[in-house]
């Protein structure tokens, strides 16, 4: 079957809801996010899941997962290595929806980054094009690719993304900006359908660290950077609803979509809540002027040392970290009809309760 690509500021109109009958493979799926989104998919109707993991994965969590949805859907775990095209061609077989959450974080590595994300995907997408019965390739980006350089009050998903990524320093943003740019050169190359989700800072139970969108500690002491800056906060369980619902939502394909929550607070609401509700620690504030040159002085060293300092910290990564901006989620709201399951003040007290929970261990 051929599809038509167009461009993403133009909806291509699919099946929709008849995807739920379709076998979809989710990679990634013993992850943080991952078991959160088998268990959406569940609930929203696909009756048929795979989850790719693997080989030595640790599935507890996912088999709770299938365990407590088994009355919906018939899961399936299919242990793979997606550096394999062989194991790549065996995992998309039969699926008619892919859901690509897997990809390299942690990585200080460009090579490896690269490699375990753009690779990979290179070989999950050769894979499906073989298969030829995938109708929708959904990948779950990030906002790393943004630059929030463009001087826009407002970071939609019209705004700039890098295109020199290898300039931020970040060995993630540059994997996930160069994912995203395969991805729709080889689908629209192939004819096949796809959907890029750009998640904020994912939160909730089992990733309780503050995003370094309100600060980094160093030294001993936590920096905090984002002062008045709204923090881009996605709620696992609310992300995970989001890209199920874009999964076979009639207006996804050949579109791009922020995942973000609404009522965002401000950096220093968030890390004064945290201090009070989860765990009191030390901070210092830098007002942005100072953490600016901070970051241009690390530049300027980085450069006339010729790489003897890694330039982490920079005036692209300050941009995009910590230069003030709204965000917005208008398009997944009036174009999928998306409503946040859970509120944003409901989100953030059982992220301080998990918070609680998780360091008195």
């Amino acid at each position: 079957m051929n599809f038509t690509i167009p461009s993403e500021t133009s909806p291509m109109i699919s099946s929709g809801v008849s995807l739920l009958g379709e076998r979809v493979l989710v990679t990634g799926s013993s992850g943080f996010v991952g078991v959160r989104v088998i268990e959406a998919l569940a609930r929203h109707g696909f009756a048929n899941i795979r989850c790719l993991v693997r080989h030595s994965t640790d599935t507890k969590a996912l088999e709770a997962v299938i365990a407590a949805n088994s009355h919906r859907a018939a899961i399936e775990i299919c242990r793979a290595n997606l550096l394999s095209p062989a194991d790549c061609v065996r995992a998309a077989r039969s699926a008619g929806i892919i859901v690509h959450l897997a990809a390299a974080r942690g990585e200080k590595s460009y090579p490896d980054a690269y490699l375990n994300t753009v690779v990979t995907t290179r070989n999950l997408l050769e894979a499906c094009i073989a298969a030829g019965g995938v109708k929708r390739f959904v990948c779950i980006s990030s906002f790393t690719v943004y630059t929030n350089g463009d001087g826009g009050a407002v970071l939609d998903e019209n705004s700039a993304t890098e295109v020199q990524p290898h300039l931020r320093g970040e060995a993630y943003c540059y994997a996930k900006t160069k994912q995203e740019v395969y991805i729709r050169e080889a689908c629209e190359k192939a004819g096949l359908p796809w959907v890029i989700l750009r998640p904020g800072h994912v939160y909730g139970k089992g990733n309780e660290g503050i995003s370094s969108r309100v600060g980094i500690g160093t030294f001993g002491m936590f920096l905090h950077l984002g002062g008045a800056n709204r923090i881009p906060l996605s709620f696992v369980d609310n992300c995970a609803d989001a890209i199920a619902l874009a999964s076979y939502h009639e207006n996804s394909p050949g579109r791009i979509y922020n995942i973000v929550d609404g009522d965002l607070p401000k950096s220093r609401q968030f890390l004064r809540s945290y201090k009070r509700s989860a765990k009191a620690f030390p901070s210092v504030y830098l007002p942005k002027p100072i953490s600016y040159l901070l970051c241009l002085l690390w530049e300027k060293y980085a450069s006339w040392s010729h790489g003897q300092l890694p330039p982490v910290f920079n005036r692209r990564m300050w941009r995009a970290n910590w230069k003030s901006v709204c965000y917005s989620n208008e398009r997944l709201v009036s174009e999928l009809g998306w409503k946040q399951p859970v509120s944003t003040p409901e989100a953030m007290s059982r992220f301080f309760s998990s918070c609680r929970e998780s360091s008195s261990k």
